[in-house]
């Protein structure tokens, strides 16, 4: 269950770079993703929060189990991480990254990176069914 950082962390950092800031964007929060079918709690997204928090205390950590974000989104079961990132509202944001065992960054961007790269924040199929939420993020 290797968990993922994802987001607006991925793309601020991305954008702050292309921009060539030599400051980074303040962070709202960093979202880390599971996906655990067996533990839907939010006792186990705490947890993941708490371990990070002892690693790298002070940053603003928040752990969602996309095993159980279904439900809040209104869409069938999420069968992986991958498949989650394709119900996200905009296409820059649904890219995940994690530090593999190999100590290799890997990544999900069912999207592709092109967007993330170009700067462009477009909604994904998903978010063109909710024009309304993807509009208010922007």
């Amino acid at each position: 269950h290797q968990p993922w950082i994802a987001a607006g962390f991925v793309r601020n950092r991305v954008w702050d770079r292309l921009h060539g800031y030599t400051q980074p964007t303040p962070l709202n929060d960093i979202d880390v993703l599971a996906f655990d079918p067996e533990r839907t709690d939010r006792a186990f997204e705490a947890e993941i929060e708490r371990q990070l928090g002892t690693i790298l205390p002070g940053l603003p950590f928040e752990a969602r189990n996309q095993a159980r974000m279904h439900v809040k989104n209104g869409d069938e079961p999420y069968r992986d991480v991958e498949e989650a990132l394709t119900h996200w509202l905009e296409t820059p944001t649904a890219v995940a990254v994690c530090l593999n065992r190999a100590d290799r960054f890997e990544f999900l961007h069912p999207f592709g990176l092109n967007d993330l790269l170009d700067m462009i924040a477009r909604p994904t199929p998903a978010g063109s069914v909710k024009m309304r939420e993807f509009d208010e993020r922007m």
